[in-house]
């Protein structure tokens, strides 16, 4: 069995040394076009070169939950492209969306502002069934944050394209059901899957539906950069529509210098850090679903390619 690397933007290295110590029986090596033909890639923004220099690749592992730029490829019919279940991320997107909800609702940061200025003052308690929040995006990362919102006693909505029933989460589903979620919903989590139908998805008419309408949503986006309209935000926060936003993900990345919102008062920015890739574990799951499809048994997070999930 042959397995090839092709890390764009990472080190390659210690994903081979690791693949090598889990599948002793393997030859891993780095990608370079003209490579003897592979079974299985572990990729992450390959080019399409990797797939033309590889048409028979049985399978192809992504070392992160998001295969947006795996789908832009022309990817052969018989590679099935495999994208991690967890891998320790859950966790601290749950960690993160955590934060950032309590400090909001909180008024953690005006407090800090306040600290800042030397003023010492106190703020009126806010209930919690006035902040129901809506998770967009009901996979392994969802369900999780979802349920972690839950433990803090929010009401939790929860909108995935087919329908779902999770305990605790009133569940909407289908674009019929969409306008409905939103307007129930205050705080918006985005964890939706970047495909050609949720491209935009955050936009002015989308977000202004947020708390019935009313002044006061927020959105926390850890999905993709490109579901957020970037031009449609500002005038939100700057109505008053929005109460505020905590961006971990852009269009373009590093988000430019000059872009208004790192200095915009209502918007927190994060350096695509909500969650990321834990290497051995990574590793032991990639490894463990090769094996299993090396023995023809089936496996989690084979993504359809025509739904781009």
């Amino acid at each position: 069995m042959r397995i090839t690397v092709c890390l764009t933007d990472n080190r390659p290295d210690p994903w081979i040394e690791g693949l090598r110590a889990a599948l002793p029986e393997a030859e891993v090596e780095n990608w370079a076009p003209g490579a003897a033909p592979a079974d299985h890639a572990v990729v992450w923004s390959p080019p399409q070169a990797l797939l033309d220099d590889q048409p028979g690749l049985r399978g192809m592992f992504n070392i992160g939950a998001g295969v947006d730029a795996l789908l832009k490829l022309k990817v052969p019919p018989q590679t099935r492209v495999v994208r991690l279940d967890d891998a320790g991320m859950s966790v601290q997107m749950a960690e993160y969306v955590c934060h950032f909800l309590i400090r909001h609702f909180r008024e953690f940061d005006a407090y800090e502002a306040e600290g800042r200025a030397g003023r010492w003052s106190y703020r009126k308690p806010r209930e919690r069934k006035d902040f129901t929040v809506g998770v967009m995006g009901l996979g392994v990362l969802g369900e999780r944050v979802a349920k972690a919102i839950g433990q803090f006693e929010f009401p939790v909505n929860g909108w995935s394209r087919s329908a779902k029933s999770i305990d605790g989460l009133r569940c909407f589903s289908g674009e019929s059901e969409f306008d409905a979620f939103l307007g129930a919903s205050r705080v918006l989590v985005n964890l939706l899957p970047l495909t050609p139908a949720t491209r935009g998805i955050l936009n002015r008419e989308t977000l202004s539906k947020l708390n019935g309408g009313q002044p006061g949503g927020y959105l926390i986006n850890v999905a993709r950069g490109a579901h957020l309209v970037d031009a449609d935000l500002i005038p939100l926060l700057d109505s008053g529509q929005l109460a505020g936003a905590t961006l971990d993900v852009f269009e373009v990345e590093p988000l430019p210098a000059d872009h208004p919102f790192w200095r915009h008062p209502k918007i927190t920015v994060t350096p695509h850090g909500s969650a990321r890739t834990e290497r051995e574990a990574s590793i032991a799951q990639i490894a463990s679903k090769i094996r299993a499809m090396e023995q023809g048994e089936p496996i989690a997070g084979v993504v359809d390619v025509t739904r781009g999930y």
